[in-house]
């Protein structure tokens, strides 16, 4: 599957990706709470429980209020530390000017992290779309910051691409290896962070539309496609397992190049267990099932919804290697709520902190 050599031909390359697709493929995951485990070892180690700031994200903006809530890098971080996350991916590195009268730096930042014991271990920044002088020069400001704050993975919260086509996948795969190996000399693992989209079905066989594209799909999903043609050691990924799950209740078929419909449940811990070390990062969402809404779940804090999580954690291979992130979409409570997004940050991390296996 991760196999990069130059020489590897297109259809060994895409046999591979097939067989690992079908052992995807074998079984999907169960939405049922997972039964107790007969050991008691911690799944989540002390040091690896992070959150993302996007889901603080109305208090890091905030202006300075009577409220009491806390506000802004210095205030927000602060509490994060206190609450026991030791990881921060950011979504951002601005805050309220009117905090410091003007905006705070990446040193700044870095400096309130140490003092607070915590480590920046990503972030949601910007890659490139297109491979230029101006664009090289523009990421390697992005990998300036990195280092400032002390990273070891960067990243981004989009798709490689937004397109089901196999030809867009391939110009994507090219453009990240470019990316990715600036990136791993500087020291860092670039990733892409992904949605349910992400693990629909690539459309590379059949009758090609007016356009000249395919129309149908092998049965490979696209983000299991860029798995292959991305280098190991350039390109990382960090699944957001809320949205792994709403793949697996959304895209559940396909039409084949014969077009005949068939079926292939998405199994978000097999995809992971195949490739465990190319996953340092997850977003750790959690959703109450709801087959009635069209993602199949609704976002609640960490430990309130349907998803599985002890299993896992518990079965994903390479123990104590990832970094899971906190992250709730919906976590912010408006002026209504100031406070929520900070008391779901604590109780997503007491259960994280409680996963045993």
């Amino acid at each position: 599957m991760n196999n990069s050599t130059p020489g590897m031909s297109r259809r060994r390359m895409l046999g591979a990706i097939a067989g690992a697709a079908g052992a995807v493929a074998a079984g999907a995951a169960g939405l049922a709470p997972s039964a107790a485990f007969a050991s008691n070892g911690v799944l989540v180690p002390p040091g690896k429980r992070g959150i993302i700031l996007y889901s603080v994200r109305d208090r890091i903006t905030a202006v300075p209020d009577e409220t009491g809530v806390p506000y802004g890098f210095e205030q927000v971080l602060a509490r994060l530390a206190e609450v026991g996350y030791k990881e921060v991916e950011f979504a951002g590195y601005t805050q309220h000017t009117s905090i410091l009268g003007r905006q705070i730096t990446p040193q700044e930042i870095r400096k309130v992290l140490d003092d607070n014991g915590l480590r920046a271990n990503g972030s949601h920044a910007s890659v490139p779309g297109t491979v230029t002088p101006a664009t090289i020069a523009q990421f390697e400001q992005t990998l300036d910051t990195a280092e400032i704050l002390g990273m070891t993975h960067i990243g981004t919260g989009s798709d490689p691409t937004s397109s089901n086509y196999k030809a867009d996948w391939d110009a994507a795969a090219d453009r990240w290896n470019t990316f990715g190996e600036m990136a791993a000399a500087r020291g860092l693992k670039l990733y892409t962070h992904n949605h349910d989209v992400a693990y629909n079905f690539l459309r590379d066989s059949g009758p090609l539309d007016a356009q000249g594209r395919p129309t149908r799909s092998s049965g490979i999903r696209k983000l299991e496609y860029f798995f292959g043609l991305t280098n190991p050691e350039w390109v990382w990924f960090e699944m957001d397992i809320y949205w792994a799950h709403v793949a697996q209740h959304r895209y559940r078929s396909y039409t084949d190049p014969d077009g005949v419909t068939q079926t292939n449940i998405f199994d978000p811990l097999a995809t992971v267990q195949v490739r465990t070390n190319r996953f340092p990062l997850f977003h750790a969402k959690d959703g109450a099932f709801n087959p009635a809404t069209t993602n199949g779940y609704d976002m609640v804090p960490l430990g309130q919804g349907d998803i599985d999580y002890g299993t896992f954690f518990a079965n994903m291979g390479a123990k104590g290697y990832h970094n899971p992130m906190w992250e709730q979409d919906n976590a912010p409570g408006g002026a209504a709520d100031p406070g929520r997004s900070l008391r779901y940050a604590e109780v997503s991390y007491q259960h994280m902190s409680g996963l045993r296996g």
